[in-house]
């Protein structure tokens, strides 16, 4: 297994290089300077602007700003923001943990529903549980899950049940401990649900045609006939076969944890990559860019790595040799 992971890393390294230089090339190629924004601002002198492209190779060609950047991540610095006159590093690591909380808050609530929904749906196949279960998994795929933002947000103003938007109450730093928790519950409610609708509905689907297909198996009737409890056979026996599909899908979960909230976050306000990357894209703030698409990558393969590895964990018979 170690050897096997080690492999994969080391496979890894071209795979993101290879992201690097698409992302590089395609901003390059957008209309604009990254520059622009800053010689129109009078605060900012010439003499910046002049040691940025002198330290950045900005006044060079592509491919050699490129091969800077790259040193320069594997010393470790990830680069200026035009935009935010900061180091990218200071911006990225507060935000990215922002958006980790509401992609883990969805991820969790996705798979703790979903899970037990299906093997329900499974055990009631066809009728009013399964049937209702079915109709609303249709509805939940068939609805943008930005609509379905804006709709618990239009809810939320209404009822003043929960909170509009954004991360934190003006009242935040004044809270306990447990206070300030329970106000980010509310506010990670909205955006984490919005997130989740459409996933709960797809995964169970594929839970359920999981179940079905292993209750029919012929172990699961022999089991039966040995006299085994129900709940045996469906949790010990059927259960763990009809997972080990889904354990391949957690990779692409992982992937999607930054990724897939960008669009919620912008809607719902919630201070992390999402709106951070509009931002950068639009003010062509090219090494915010590329960090947040670096960031995208590793998750994409780490998170295939782990749903590998945990696949073996839980199945004997694949082994990676």
């Amino acid at each position: 297994m170690w050897r096997y992971v080690i492999k994969r890393l080391l496979i890894s390294i071209p795979m993101l290089l290879g992201i690097s230089l698409l992302t590089f090339v395609f901003m390059q190629m957008t209309p604009g300077n990254y520059l622009d924004t800053l010689r129109l601002d009078p605060t900012v002198s010439e003499d910046f602007i002049t040691e940025l492209e002198k330290l950045y190779r900005l006044d060079q060609g592509m491919m050699a700003q490129y091969f800077t950047w790259l040193t320069n991540i594997f010393r470790g610095e990830w680069g200026y923001s035009f935009h935010y006159r900061v180091d990218v590093f200071d911006i990225i690591k507060g935000r990215l943990f922002n958006s980790f909380i509401l992609s883990l808050a969805s991820f969790l609530l996705t798979w703790a529903v979903a899970i037990p929904l299906g093997v329900w749906a499974a055990l009631n196949r066809n009728n009013l549980i399964d049937r209702g279960i079915q109709f609303g998994s249709y509805v939940s795929l068939s609805m943008p899950s930005f609509f379905l933002a804006m709709i618990l947000l239009y809810w939320a103003s209404q009822t003043g049940f929960l909170p509009l938007g954004g991360m934190y109450s003006p009242n935040h730093d004044d809270l306990g401990f447990f206070g300030k928790i329970w106000d980010v519950l509310k506010h990670l409610a909205i955006p984490a649900v919005a997130l989740s609708i459409g996933g709960i509905a797809g995964l169970q689907r594929l839970m359920r045609g999981n179940m079905l297909e292993i209750l029919g198996q012929k172990y699961i009737l022999t089991a039966r006939s040995k006299g085994l409890p129900e709940n045996r056979i469906v949790y010990h026996h059927a259960l763990r076969n009809a997972i080990n599909p889904m354990i391949t899908l957690l990779g692409y979960e992982f992937s999607s944890l930054l990724s897939g909230a960008a669009l919620i976050e912008i809607i719902c306000s919630w201070p992390g990559l999402g709106s951070l990357m509009l931002t950068a894209v639009r003010s062509k703030d090219i090494y915010l860019v590329m960090a947040s698409m670096m960031m995208g990558g590793a998750m994409f393969l780490i998170g295939n790595l782990l749903a590998d590895i945990a696949l073996a964990k839980v199945d004997p018979r694949i082994r990676y040799d």
